[in-house]
């Protein structure tokens, strides 16, 4: 049995230009689900289907198969079932797998989770869903809840499949047998047809700008890896903070830019240059695995709240300005050109200082623990 994973990819975009080829965190969106395709242990060959020759780079660069789909089966009204025919009909295999690049962060497990149900199952259609716990309403009336009744648990209530689409199956005999009795095949047809269901960051769909925001978040938190939850506790004297958005934010800094990172050469000056000029600004340029590198721009006056970090140390290197630097109750004055050194845990708070802006470097990681005194958050 020769089962064929086929990665559908139009070079054109109605909502967001090229959204296959935008980059999430560096990386090309279709990259993502050719990555987890390629580590599947059940694929035995893997195809990018498309118009434009400009994925076939990609595709060898990956060292999987390229498909010239004819261009007529690449316009808004050429339907999934039109391209999974053709590509049946010029590929040879049993059993096709359709793999979205639009889900970049299923993974392989769930890949080979996903066909050895269809085969343990023997079923001859498989669809992705993910269940949905919460009231749902169609065409005005209640679908698993009685509207007569006090509502009960989320948990309770009869989950609904949705379509993930992220994964489709088709055996592919059954396939072509509903083409021809129903000119119709991605639902199922006839045939038996099974449900695998895909859960949190697995279900994510990119289909607009709206979606790139939170996959660059999702994958940002990836990288990261699992981080202590904080919760808020009235009684303590010490506040822990991590999330650096919040951070920055509390501390006036008025514009964030933190997801643009890990380009190969960056120009310092090209920042400086198109960041403004007269507010608060910070732009995060390297965020990896063991630090990350943000550069923070303050008007006079203005500064950070009084922390430390009690498991990290941390430094910077002056771009531009001066700045008053309180270490442990002794103030000094850093000004451009100096680097700074913070051994973990001793408290410090850093001000702008001078007529003009002051601009630091500041060389960490980006989920270090920011430890605050109640009186100073």
């Amino acid at each position: 049995m020769k089962i064929i994973g086929m990665i559908p990819a139009r070079l054109g975009s109605k909502r967001v230009k090229k959204k296959n080829l935008r980059l999430i965190d560096g990386i090309p969106l279709i990259q993502y689900i050719v990555n987890a395709a390629k580590d599947s242990s059940l694929l035995d060959e893997i195809y990018i289907n498309s118009e434009s020759t400009q994925f076939e780079g990609i595709a060898k660069e990956s060292d999987i198969k390229f498909y010239l789909r004819p261009e007529e089966l690449s316009s808004d009204t050429a339907t999934n079932d039109d391209f999974a025919l053709d590509f049946i009909n010029n590929v040879e295999c049993d059993i096709l797998v359709q793999l979205l690049a639009t889900s970049p962060f299923i993974t392989k497990e769930e890949i080979d989770g996903f066909i050895k149900a269809m085969l343990d199952g023997n079923f001859e259609t498989m669809i992705s869903v993910s269940n949905v716990q919460i009231e749902c309403i169609y065409k005005g009336n209640p679908v698993n809840f009685d509207q007569t009744k006090q509502t009960p648990p989320s948990q309770l209530l009869e989950p609904i499949k949705s379509y993930a689409c992220s994964l489709m199956g088709w055996e592919v005999r059954r396939f072509k047998t509903n083409i021809e009795k129903y000119n119709a095949a991605y639902h199922s047809g006839d045939g038996s047809i099974g449900f695998y269901e895909l859960k949190g960051y697995s279900t994510i769909d990119i289909d607009n700008e709206e979606d790139f925001v939170l996959a660059e978040a999702v994958s940002s938190a990836l990288k990261r890896g699992n981080t202590v939850p904080q919760y808020y506790e009235h009684y303590k004297k010490e506040k822990s903070e991590v999330d650096v958005p919040s951070i920055l934010a509390k501390d006036g800094v008025e514009i964030n830019d933190l997801f643009d990172v890990n380009n190969e050469v960056v120009a310092l000056s090209d920042i400086l240059n198109t960041m403004p000029k007269d507010i608060s600004w910070s732009k995060r340029v390297i965020d990896t695995e063991s630090n990350s590198m943000t550069i923070i721009c303050q008007m006079p006056g203005e500064g950070n709240r009084r922390h430390h970090h009690p498991d990290w140390n941390e430094w910077w290197y002056i771009v531009e300005g001066e700045w008053k630097w309180e270490i442990e109750g002794e103030v000094k004055k850093i000004v451009q050109g100096d680097i700074v050194f913070m051994e973990k845990n001793r408290k410090h708070k850093i001000t702008a200082s001078g007529s003009s802006r002051a601009i630091r470097m500041a060389v960490s990681r980006a989920d270090v623990a920011h430890v605050y005194n109640a009186k100073d958050c």
